[in-house]
C-alpha cells in the first residue's frame, strides 16, 4: 500500500524526522553561545571573524599603536602632553572634512572639491568679518553656508542631471578655487582678529582641570547609557543582546583612555575647545547614521541603488543631502584651519589637504566601495595622519618623505579594504 505524500500533515514529517525536529527547537543564536563560552568564546569568535575578513577597526588601531611606538622610541618629545595635544588640535581641520567625506563614500561615491570649499568658506569668513566689518558670528553661519550650498550644487548635478560625481567635484575643485582667488583679491591674504569668533576655535582651552574630566565623564556615560538602554530594546524585542558584565567591561575600557587623555590635556594648556566641538560633531553625525532613518537610506543606497529606489527612498534626495552635508563639514573645517593659521590666504585649501580628508575617512576603515563605515573613523584616520606628519617632523624629516609615508599607508589601507571584501564575499558575508 503506497502512501500519499502529496497529503501528509506536517505533523506527519515531524513525526518522521523527530532528530531534524529536534534541531530545529534548540537552535540558538550564535552569539548567545560565544558569550555562554566566556572568554573561549569570544577567542573563536574573534578568529572567526578574522578569517571572514571581519576586521573591523582593528588595523588602524593596531597601525596607530606602532606608529606611536616608533615615533616615541626615535624621539622622547612624541609621547609627551604638549605633543599629544597639539597633534589632536590641529587634526580637527582635516577631521571635520573627512567627517563629510565619510557621508560621501557610505553612498560609494566621491568629493574632490572639499579642499576648494574649505578655503572659500574661510576667505568668505575674512571678507565679511574684516573687510566689510559684519558681525562675526553672522559671517560665520554664512561661511559654513557657502560649502552647504556649494554642496548642494555638486549633489544636484550629480542626482539629477546625472554628470559623474567625479566629473562634478573636480569641476568643482577647480571653480570654488578659483572664486576664492577672486574674492580674497590683489593682496592675497587677510589677517583674523586674534580674539574673535573663528580665532578661538583652536586658540581657546579650558584650563580648570575639571573640565577635562567632566568631559571623560559625558563621553563614558553616554557610551553606557546607549549600550544598556539599546541592549534592553533589544531584549524586549526578543533579540540577542550584549549582558550586563560585557558592557560594563567595554564602558570600564573606554573610562580609562578617556581619563588618561584627559590627565593628559591637564598636564598642558587644559581642554581645547576644538577636541570639545569635534567630539560632539562625532556623537552627533555616528547617531544621525545608526540611528535615524536617513542614515539608514544613505547606507542603503551605498549597498544597491536600484533595490534603495524600488524600496521607495528618494535616491536623488539623500544624493543631494549628502553632498550638501560633505560641503557643509568642509566649510567648518576650513574655518578651523583658518583659525589655526589666523588667517585666509590663496594657500588654503591646496596642497595635501584633500589628500588627507579622503586619505583620513578610508584609513580610519570607510570602505571606497560604499555601505560600509562610521564618523568615527575620522577621527581614528586622521589621527594616523596628523601623527606621522607630527612624528616626521620631530625628526627633521622632508614633507616629500612625508607625502610617499601617508601615501603608502592609504594604498595598504586600501588594499586591506579591497581583500576584506573578497574575503567576506567568501565567506558569504558581503
Amino acid at each position: 500500500m503506497s502512501i500519499d505524500k502529496t497529503s501528509a500533515t506536517p505533523e506527519d514529517h515531524v513525526v518522521e524526522n523527530p532528530e531534524a525536529a529536534a534541531k530545529a527547537v534548540t537552535a540558538v543564536d550564535p552569539r548567545l553561545l560565544v558569550r555562554e563560552q566566556g572568554l573561549a568564546g569570544y577567542l573563536s569568535e574573534f578568529k572567526r571573524k578574522m578569517k571572514a575578513g571581519d576586521l573591523g577597526s582593528l588595523p588602524v588601531v593596531v597601525g596607530l599603536v606602532i606608529i606611536w611606538a616608533i615615533f616615541a622610541s626615535l624621539n622622547s618629545n612624541f609621547l609627551t602632553a604638549g605633543n599629544l595635544s597639539d597633534i589632536s588640535v590641529a587634526m580637527v581641520g582635516t577631521g571635520m572634512i573627512a567627517v563629510g567625506i565619510v557621508f560621501v563614500l557610505l553612498l560609494g561615491e566621491i568629493d574632490l572639491s572639499v579642499g576648494s570649499v574649505s578655503g572659500v568658506a574661510g576667505a568668505a569668513f575674512a571678507v565679511l568679518s574684516v573687510t566689510h566689518g559684519m558681525n562675526e558670528w553672522l559671517a560665520f553661519v554664512l561661511a559654513i553656508l557657502t560649502g552647504t550650498v556649494a554642496g548642494a550644487i555638486h549633489g544636484f548635478v550629480f542626482a539629477r542631471i546625472g554628470v559623474p560625481a567625479f566629473a562634478v567635484t573636480l569641476a568643482g575643485l577647480l571653480f570654488w578655487n578659483g572664486f576664492m582667488l577672486q574674492i580674497l583679491g590683489s593682496n592675497g591674504t587677510i589677517n583674523l582678529d586674534s580674539e574673535g569668533v573663528v580665532a578661538k576655535l583652536t586658540s581657546y582651552y579650558f584650563t580648570d582641570v575639571a573640565a577635562a574630566y567632566a568631559l571623560a565623564v559625558v563621553v563614558t556615560g553616554v557610551y553606557f547609557l546607549n549600550s544598556y538602554f539599546g541592549n534592553r530594546r533589544r531584549e524586549a524585542a526578543g533579540v540577542p543582546s550584549a549582558p550586563l558584565s560585557e558592557t560594563v567591561a567595554r564602558t570600564a575600557l573606554l573610562a580609562i583612555v578617556s581619563f588618561a587623555v584627559a590627565i593628559m590635556y591637564n598636564q598642558y594648556k587644559g581642554l581645547p575647545l576644538a577636541v570639545v566641538i569635534f567630539i560632539a560633531v562625532l556623537l552627533l553625525t555616528d547617531f544621525v547614521l545608526r540611528r535615524t532613518s536617513y542614515g539608514r537610506k544613505i547606507f542603503a543606497l551605498g549597498g544597491s541603488v536600484e533595490a534603495s529606489r524600488r524600496a521607495g527612498i528618494n535616491v536623488e534626495m539623500v544624493r543631494i543631502s549628502v553632498f550638501a552635508i560633505s560641503g557643509t563639514f568642509a566649510a567648518i573645517g576650513g574655518l578651523f584651519i583658518a583659525s589655526k593659521i589666523a588667517s585666509a590666504n590663496q594657500g588654503a585649501g591646496a596642497g595635501d589637504l584633500l589628500m588627507n580628508a579622503i586619505a583620513a575617512a578610508v584609513i580610519g576603515g570607510t570602505s571606497l566601495f560604499g555601505g560600509r563605515g562610521r564618523t568615527w573613523n575620522a577621527l581614528l584616520g586622521v589621527l594616523v595622519i596628523v601623527s606621522i606628519q607630527y612624528g616626521l617632523a620631530l625628526e627633521g624629516i622632508a614633507s616629500p618623505v612625508q607625502y610617499m609615508i601617508t601615501g603608502g599607508v592609504l594604498l595598504a589601507t586600501v588594499v586591506i579594504d579591497a581583500v576584506t571584501r573578497k574575503t567576506q564575499k567568501t565567506a558569504g558575508r558581503a
